[in-house]
């Protein structure tokens, strides 16, 4: 008696791996674009005229000592 046949067999067997690897190529894309949001977020106001180019330098070096600390 085989005990690999259960019915589903080969043609699912691929599923399982697959989706494990999906979540987690999507954990790390997502992970990615929130290390860069501020930065990113700070960048559209200012070219959107939403903060002066002071403020913006201001803002610009508080993010870069805050990574650089942590």
């Amino acid at each position: 008696m085989n005990t690999f046949n259960h019915g589903w067999g080969m043609g699912f067997g691929w599923l399982i791996p697959l989706l494990i690897i999906a979540v987690i190529f999507y954990a790390l894309q997502n992970n990615k674009k929130e290390k860069s949001s501020a930065q990113d977020i700070l960048d559209k106001r200012y070219a959107s005229g939403g903060i002066s180019k002071e403020e913006y330098e201001e803002k610009s070096r508080l993010l870069r000592e805050k990574e650089l600390k942590g």
